[in-house]
């Protein structure tokens, strides 16, 4: 198998630069609607970069749950994070495409979903 840590990192800068966005976009107040398409997309980035990481063969997928699933089968803990996956796929399936109006999400839940997601990232970088 090739050495791809740095096909790995690029995964993990790309969710970086998207986790920052997100924080940044919420601290200055922008509509929080794309900020859950940002938080969405930090993770998704994360949890590929760690299941190639594990040999993982790259599908196109924006679903976070079916993620969590294939982390799990290599460390179980990512299964306590089932439910933030849930919620942040659900979320950028409806603000990330003009089928509805976009929301603006109470702070407070904006506030929890970026600290769980942090959470996670945190997780993902000291198990890859």
């Amino acid at each position: 198998m090739p050495d791809n840590r740095e096909y790995i990192k690029e995964w993990f800068e790309k969710g970086n630069h998207d986790f920052i966005t997100a924080k940044l976009a919420f601290e200055t107040g922008v509509i929080t609607d794309t900020t859950v398409v940002l938080l969405q997309q930090a993770v998704e980035k994360y949890l590929k970069g760690y299941l190639i990481s594990k040999g993982w063969r790259l599908k196109k997928t924006h679903d976070l749950v079916e993620l969590i699933d294939a982390a799990a089968k290599y460390n179980s803990v990512f299964k306590d994070h089932i439910n933030l996956a849930d919620q942040l796929t659900a979320l950028y399936l409806q603000e990330r495409y003009p089928t509805v109006p976009s929301t603006d999400y109470p702070r407070e839940e904006i506030a929890s979903l970026i600290e769980q997601t942090a959470t996670l990232i945190t997780l993902i970088k000291k198990t890859k």
